[in-house]
């Protein structure tokens, strides 16, 4: 028989994440979770399904108070929506996802929710949004037969482009830690209040993020110099044979220099032998057209009474069996 309890200890959620939760991606860590739960201090609420054997599935949750519902840990928003990809119903049954569900105590969105989840609890998830993938392999790890995939139409077009940058001399700076923080400022001003890193929030756990990043060799930063003025800089992280690129900023008075470092970016990877390129979800008028893979992502709403802030922490280890 299943049992269900809540909890709202960030340590046992940690312990619980770290024991139960699959590895596969840079968002499946617990630090890259733990620095947007510190900056955006989202009261936590982990859901445990518990059998003879114990832990069954654990569904980790956030109160998101200006939304009046839970969120996939740990809450972080921007505009009404989260940020961190590939959320997870983490469940060894049916039955046990389904419990899981039916334990949260108010209404909820999980959004950016794998395919793995699904088959689980297929009835309630809708499309939420597509990512984009770059799958050297596909190309023999060759970034000229990936070029191939484009018309010679459109590869005449990207060349005069692209020619029009490198006449006015191209170079590329790596890992300069000191380029993250013109990446923020172009991004702002780029963008304004539509920007992440309007939002004092995001950018404190992303600063945070990037050093944590760095400290372990997982940060590649990015840089692209024309005619000595920096054109573009983008962060990434390398982890395992995925290399996920996470944010970026280009000077206007360079177009064309986006298709130049994202070009850059899988030249790169092929030559790496690396299996992913992310992208992340949003076209951006881009993606589909430079023939990347989509992976869909998907999303779950769940209705229930609001729940407040307070109540929300009072839920800590309620108990029953179902």
């Amino acid at each position: 028989m299943l049992r269900v309890r809540t909890s709202a200890d960030v340590e046992e959620g940690q312990r619980l994440w770290e024991r139960l939760w699959p590895a596969e991606c840079i968002f499946d860590l617990w630090p890259v979770r733990a620095f947007f739960a510190a900056s955006f201090s989202r009261p936590p609420f982990f859901i445990v399904a518990e059998d003879n054997h114990g832990p069954a599935g654990l569904l980790a949750l956030s109160w998101i108070e200006e939304e009046d519902c839970f969120g996939c840990f740990p809450g972080e928003t921007w505009h009404g929506q989260t940020w961190l990809e590939q959320n997870r119903i983490l469940a060894d049954s049916p039955d046990a996802a389904r419990e899981l569900l039916s334990a949260v105590p108010g209404p909820a969105e999980l959004r950016y929710l794998r395919r793995h989840s699904l088959p689980l609890v297929q009835e309630n998830a809708t499309l939420d949004e597509i990512g984009y993938l770059l799958l050297p392999g596909q190309y023999d790890y060759s970034f000229d037969s990936y070029m191939q995939q484009f018309s010679g139409k459109s590869r005449k077009k990207l060349g005069r482009e692209l020619a029009v940058l490198e006449s006015a001399g191209v170079s590329y700076r790596y890992d300069c830690f000191s380029d993250i923080d013109y990446l923020f400022r172009m991004n702002q001003q780029s963008f304004g209040e539509e920007s992440y890193f309007s939002d004092a929030r995001f950018l404190e756990a992303f600063e945070n993020l990037a050093s944590w990043l760095k400290a372990n060799g997982f940060l590649r930063v990015t840089t692209v110099i024309i005619g000595g003025e920096t054109a573009a800089v983008d962060i990434g992280a390398v982890w395992g044979r995925t290399y996920t690129v996470m944010a970026g900023c280009t000077h206007p008075e360079f177009p064309g220099v986006a298709k130049l470092i994202n070009f850059h970016h899988m030249e790169w990877a092929c030559r790496e032998r690396l299996e992913t390129v992310d992208f992340l979800c949003g076209d951006f008028g881009w993606k589909q057209r430079f023939h990347l893979t989509p992976r869909s992502l998907y999303k779950i709403r769940l209705p229930g009474l609001v729940m407040s802030q307070r109540n929300c922490r009072n839920q800590e280890d309620s108990a029953g069996a179902r």
